[in-house]
């Protein structure tokens, strides 16, 4: 073996495993354990919505109106003599399924434009690269108000909207990296040597484009939750009397002075679930982006 082989084998390094990967992203970061914390507290709170909840979230009653906090309603009653607390836990089942559904299809879909336009280009290229283009003209609130203005409310609707807000973004990621990854050698010999379009894109194209991708995801949940809640308090969002983090808001803005509690617990829940996707996010994107992992 000589010099240059003993010092290439020094230089080259495995590629970390998974829960290498999982180690990296808590080692050493104890707000990201809080914020992997307070995520699945969250998660598990939407799915046992009906388990915890204390009340039904859409029952009324006229002897409970603008109650405060007590041992029956921790967090009181709006005007209608609803329990907040209630209607905050099944509120957060619409706000974390917007937040993981939505990102998760815009991904699909934007990487799939992305890739398609970085692979094959010509024609293909120039078409979505001019609508995304367009699309990203628009700040993201401002297209998700214009395309559920037009669809209206309803859950489907709103997972439209989202999904198409987020679009734009991830087919830029996806095409500038396939463009990366398209001239590498390996891509360029499986080329040369006859290797059917859709194995290069699914072997190689595909997860060597797919840590931004991640990335991506994990911090734009948070955006699609702050982005509903949005919607829900214009009224454009989840419609009453079904309970969102952002008509809740709504609510209490109308009735503050009688309870400002819903505004508390909403404007509260909504703060801890998007800074605790945006540390975790930021910690992902430290272990899985090149130019930050060094």
């Amino acid at each position: 073996m000589t010099a240059l082989d003993h010092g290439a084998q020094q230089v080259v390094a495995p590629e970390p495993g998974k829960f290498e990967i999982v180690g990296k992203i808590f080692a050493g970061r104890p707000a990201t354990v809080v914020a992997a914390f307070v995520i699945f507290a969250f998660i598990l709170i939407a799915i046992l919505a009906p388990v915890i909840a204390p009340y039904d979230a859409l029952a009324q009653s006229f002897l409970r109106i603008n109650h405060g906090p007590s041992w029956q309603h921790w967090l009181g009653t709006d005007q209608f003599g609803r329990d907040v607390l209630s209607r905050m836990i099944y509120g957060s089942r619409n706000s974390m399924i917007f937040g993981l559904l939505a990102p998760t299809l815009a991904a699909i879909v934007g990487t799939t434009l992305g890739v398609i336009a970085g692979y094959f280009g010509g024609i293909a290229d120039r078409v979505i690269s001019r609508v995304v283009d367009m699309l990203l003209a628009f700040p993201e609130l401002l297209l998700a108000i214009l395309i559920a203005a037009a669809l209206g409310g309803g859950f489907w609707n709103i997972v439209v909207v989202l999904t198409v807000a987020f679009v734009p973004g991830f087919a830029r990621v996806a095409r500038a990296q396939t463009l990366s990854v398209k001239q590498e050698p390996y891509v360029e010999s499986a080329i040369a040597v006859g290797v059917r379009t859709p194995t290069i894109i699914f072997r190689h194209i595909v997860p060597n484009i797919a840590a931004p991708i991640v990335v991506l995801m994990t911090l734009w949940t948070a955006s699609a939750i702050r982005l509903e809640a949005s919607l829900s308090f214009l009224g454009i969002g989840t419609q009453a009397p079904n309970p969102s983090w952002g008509n809740i808001i709504r609510d209490g803005l109308n009735n503050l002075f009688g309870s400002p509690w819903p505004i508390i617990g909403a404007g509260l829940a909504i703060t801890c679930v998007v800074l605790s996707f945006n540390l975790f996010g930021d910690a992902v994107r430290d272990v899985l982006d090149p130019e930050t992992n060094q």
